[in-house]
């Protein structure tokens, strides 16, 4: 594999990175305002995830 072939498929890993994250801001930003979620609930959902995704990372490595 060339180093253009990795460029290039870097390059498309940040597009669909970049679709992706508007995607779930999206999704958040109407969860919001419809009332179904409030931003203290997402916060706490987001650092209890990580502090899984932290000990199940220390288990691989």
């Amino acid at each position: 594999m060339s180093e253009i072939d990795i460029l290039s498929q870097i390059a498309d890993l940040k597009e669909v990175d970049y679709k992706n994250t508007l995607m779930v801001v999206g999704l958040i930003e109407l969860l919001i305002e419809k009332g179904l979620i409030n931003k203290s609930q997402l916060i706490k959902k987001i650092k209890t995830l990580d502090k899984i995704a932290d000990i199940e990372t220390d288990d691989i490595i």
